[in-house]
């Protein structure tokens, strides 16, 4: 069974930081692109950051130079390490896993179920 679980979200003051994690069991993630995607209260769910097949990091302007994804050697588990919160933030964050990548949240075949992230101000 294809399953994302993402954990490390809670509840952080501004100006703090949280490493999400987004483990992948069933299949591996090589050759995928992990994106984080994150939906706030009465907003649509946008993307944050990706990470292609290739390693490299993309980033969404309103978090550039303040969040980091990264996996691990194994490239079983992707990471979006948040450094300087912001009260916008606050948001569900999901992990999503395509074979096509970019910020099209259709082209994501397999989603977790999301994990809290709340910046108090």
């Amino acid at each position: 069974e294809v399953q994302l679980v993402e954990s490390g979200g809670g509840l952080v003051q501004a100006g703090g930081s949280l490493t999400l994690s987004c483990a992948a069991s069933g299949f591996s993630l090589d050759d995928y692109v992990i994106a984080w995607f994150r939906q706030a209260p009465g907003k649509e769910r946008e993307g944050v950051s990706y990470l292609s097949e290739y390693g490299s990091g993309h980033y969404a302007d309103f978090v550039k130079g303040r969040f980091s994804i990264y996996s691990d050697s194994a490239k079983t588990t992707v990471y979006l390490q948040m450094n300087s919160l912001k009260y916008e933030d606050t948001a569900v964050y999901y992990c999503a896993v395509s074979a096509v990548g970019g910020w099209e949240q259709d082209e994501y075949d397999y989603w977790g179920q999301g994990t809290q992230v709340t910046v108090s101000a």
